[in-house]
């Protein structure tokens, strides 16, 4: 008959799973959203797996993402204003960053791109 233990092999290694705050999350996911930045070499220096630090990221876009918001000039609650100067569509995994002042027609054919690629 066998018994089984739910104690670890002899020889196994044995490893401590880490946890990491909120606010250093954040803190890497801001870095890591920053035009340009090199996840990898982010992950690397702050000492986690790149694909730890990919999927803050994406868990990160996922949870800002939700619905769609209409975006309008004006107060917001508790009387701050707003100006949209750049607008933000994160497709999957890309995110597509452009100012106000782009062609509509050209998005268009950027967010098609990006959806068929």
């Amino acid at each position: 008959m066998i018994e089984a233990v739910p104690s670890r092999l002899e020889g196994a290694p044995h490893q401590v799973r880490r946890r990491w705050s909120d606010e250093f999350k954040a803190q890497a996911v801001a870095e890591a959203m920053q035009p340009g930045a090199s996840v990898s070499a982010i992950a690397r220096r702050i000492g986690v797996d790149p694909s730890q630090l990919f999927t803050w990221r994406r868990n990160a876009r996922q949870q800002s993402a939700g619905p769609l918001a209409k975006v309008t000039d004006g107060p917001l609650p508790g009387g701050a204003t707003t100006k949209c100067v750049a607008v933000e569509i994160a497709i999957g995994d890309a995110v597509i960053r452009a100012g106000t002042e782009i062609d509509e027609a050209y998005l268009v054919r950027v967010i098609r791109a990006v959806r068929s690629a």
